[in-house]
């Protein structure tokens, strides 16, 4: 898996003094030295490696290790390391170095992150299988099957040439390892990381096409998996390599900086200090400088850049509320750009990480100054990601247990989950390529929530579309629409973190998803699922397609969108339940509101001495007042029968007009007319005229029309705007 990489020293791309970290004046990032791998080569070869004590190589190793798991046990560390190094003795680097340095520095860069010693142990393993006599078996039988599944998960990633046409099977790969135990990934990020370390005397092609790999694939993971330490240093080594003019520039100005005789950031800094001291609050205030891209970044927006734009400041507190009682003071007693307040502790980023981020104006020239607030617990997740949160199946079984009884795996998120569904129903590899990298260019995630009151984790600009394969999968294809937020939305609707989403299913397990779909499925998982679906049952080019049939035309003779269909029209009769004064008038309700008992209604004279009868609130009463039609006192009579103006909108489906008016027909209602307007993307609107016997079973009919399979909504005729 390493046969490429090389030394250091060599010729080739300038790379960062630091993972992550840029030099500043003031004050810089307290981190480990980087390593000499040389020298440790030398160790692999002349330390001891007696039984029963720890061999001189690993020693940086077992330092960093013991800081973040002082009780560890560390004689699998040295089992493994004598392992490795007598099966790898002899081997060679391109650089001339003896190889066991390379599984020493991916497994010291894996204890500075605070990698457990399963990791650790499988790291230093992690190529025996692939390029030496050791077999799984062996490493199975000295270490555990543990141990044994993460080494056989990182051979299988192949050690290989890539070329173009390799590379979509080979991440494919890499996601199949991956999805059973993030440690497997967090193993291969680790080596990707020393082998872009050590790029240096490659030949530019190769060098370009490695990096452009690490950027369009392994970099995204690094941010999913939240394991920002190796984000930062990987995205410093790319940009070396893709961009080195601007890679120098962006070194210019860090060295310009460096030579300020003042440093904003630590004024700063100082001045936190002082107020949070004097609010007895206990933090430590950090100066985090910018790494390479991320100044670079920032040097694209602001020209010339400012003392101030060169890192920010952290604070590390111990319990959550201390991170707001932090911003409470710093609020209150500095300047605070309010613009730049995101609270990522209430909501967390869908890669685990959690911070408070505001900024706050330097009084003497206005320089804003970036403010992170965190808890110790917090900023290590930031740094390490999965990493960070240790073996997830260590706990016992009945505690890694869902309420559904799947095992839960806390260094899972989502959107990995996501990813191992659809890829599974990828139909070739060059489509789950392209799919895998729109997916990881997402950098945001957004929950949704379920009428049953579970959660669907999707990417930001996922729709109702993306929705219902989350939550459906296959039969996502009979989905007939959605309401957001209690409203009636289309499948298109983009949803917003927070929102709530019901899905309107129909029964057909044959229906069709809409092609219509594929330009509003913002997920890899609804694109394959419909792709599929529609390659499978093609719909014929000369018909329509069944969703949006009503399936009851009732003119043979031409399209149902171009005639309306009409149920039979009885004689118009007037109205005995309102009482008009005076007395005797003959009394029509309006068919613009079609008022009801107990609305409360308003009359007028019209021509010929009737009176017509509207809702109060119809906009037509505005209308005729401002016409100078007297108006006429009315009121309910003891009669209940009533005559109202119904609309119902539905998906279209066959014999749907037949269930819905014997659905009215079964609540005592008589059709007086019904219009059905244009089929319209699936959706068809329904107008009813129905008189009632008794005004009290319009709840009970409106109840019994959106029972009926496909009819979403149904609502009484609103009263015309005025003007309209």
């Amino acid at each position: 898996m390493n046969a490429e990489a090389v030394n250091p020293a060599s010729p080739g791309p300038v790379t960062p003094a630091s993972a992550g970290a840029v030099p500043s004046a003031g004050a810089r990032r307290k981190s480990r030295p980087r390593i000499d791998l040389r020298r440790l080569g030398r160790a692999a070869l002349l330390g001891s490696a007696s039984r029963g004590r720890l061999p001189d190589a690993i020693g940086h190793v077992v330092e960093a290790h013991r800081a973040h798991h002082p009780d560890a046990d560390l004689d699998p560390l040295r089992r493994a390391y004598v392992l490795a190094e007598s099966s790898h003795r002899g081997q060679m680097r391109k650089s001339g170095e003896p190889y066991i340095t390379h599984p020493l520095a991916v497994t010291l860069i894996l204890a500075e992150l605070g990698a457990e010693t399963t990791t650790l142990t499988a790291s230093l393993l992690h190529d025996t299988v692939e390029d030496t006599d050791v077999t799984l078996d062996q490493v199975g039988e000295q270490f555990g099957a543990e141990v044994r599944y993460l080494v056989d998960g990182v051979t299988k990633l192949e050690k290989v040439d890539y070329g173009a046409a390799a590379e979509p099977e080979t991440f494919r790969k890499m996601l199949l390892a991956t999805g059973n135990d993030v440690r497997v990934m967090s193993i291969k990020l680790a080596d990707r990381l020393h082998n872009m370390r050590t790029l240096g005397v490659m030949r530019r092609e190769k060098q370009e096409r490695i990096a452009k790999v690490t950027r369009d694939v392994l970099i995204p993971l690094a941010e999913r998996l939240g394991v920002q330490a190796l984000k930062s240093e990987l995205e410093d080594l790319v940009f070396a390599v893709m961009h080195p003019e601007e890679y120098e520039h962006t070194r210019e100005l860090i060295d310009q900086n460096a030579a300020r005789a003042d440093d904003p950031l630590a004024e700063v800094a100082e001045d936190v200090r002082k107020v949070l001291r004097e609010a007895d609050i206990n933090a430590e205030v950090l100066i985090r400088p910018r790494h390479f891209v991320s100044l670079h970044r920032v040097s694209r927006k602001r020209d010339p850049l400012r003392g101030a734009d060169f890192g920010r400041l952290l604070v590390l507190v111990q319990e959550d509320a201390d991170c707001y009682a932090v911003l409470g003071e710093l609020h209150t007693c500095m300047t605070p750009v309010v613009s730049e307040f995101k609270d990522f502790i209430a909501v967390p980023k869908f890669n685990l990480y959690q911070s408070l981020h505001t900024a706050v104006a330097r009084p003497s020239d206005g320089q804003v100054v970036e403010v992170l607030i965190r808890t110790h617990r917090m900023h290590k997740v930031a740094e390490a990601g999965v990493v960070a949160l240790g073996n997830p199946y260590a706990t016992p079984a009945e505690e890694q247990t869902a309420g559904d009884g799947e095992r839960v795996d806390p260094t899972r998120p989502g959107w990995l989950s996501r990813l191992l569904d659809w890829q599974r129903g990828a139909p070739d590899p060059d489509t789950f390529w392209s799919t895998l990298r729109e997916d990881l260019a997402q950098d945001r995630e957004i929950t949704v929530f379920r009428p049953d009151g579970g959660t669907l984790g999707l990417p930001e600009g996922a729709t109702c579309v993306d929705a219902a394969y989350a939550q459906y999968g296959e039969d996502a294809h009979a989905c007939m629409g959605a309401r957001v937020n209690g409203r009636l939305a289309t499948m298109s609707t983009v949803l917003r973190d927070g929102d709530g989403v019901q899905l309107l299913m129909g029964q057909d397990p044959a229906s069709e998803p809409s092609s219509d779909w594929l330009e509003h499925a913002h997920t890899p998982a609804a694109r394959i699922a419909i792709q599929r679906r529609l390659a499978a049952r093609p719909a014929p080019a000369d018909t329509e397609a069944p969703a949006a049939d009503t399936g009851d035309r009732t003119h043979p003779g031409g399209p149902a969108d171009e005639a309306p269909a009409h149920a039979p029209r009885p004689a118009a009769r007037e109205s005995a339940d309102v009482l008009v004064d005076p007395p005797g008038a003959t009394v029509r309700l309006a068919g613009c509101c079609t008022p009801v008992p107990p609305d409360p209604i308003t009359g007028f004279a019209v021509r010929g001495g009737v009176v017509t009868v509207h809702r109060a609130e119809c906009g037509a009463v505005d209308r005729m007042k401002g016409a100078g039609r007297p108006e006429v006192g009315v009121r309910w009579g003891d009669g209940t029968e009533c005559r109202v103006t119904l609309l119902a909108e539905s998906f279209g489906r066959p014999h749907l007009l037949a269930d819905l008016t014997e659905a009215m027909a079964l609540e005592g209602a008589e059709i007086v007319s019904a219009t059905v307007e244009p089929p319209d993307r699936q959706r068809v609107r329904h107008t009813y005229t129905v008189l009632l016997p008794d005004a009290a079973r319009l709840p009970a009919l409106m109840r019994a029309m959106r029972d009926v399979a496909g009819v979403y909504d149904v609502s009484r005729s609103q009263p015309q705007p005025t003007g309209a």
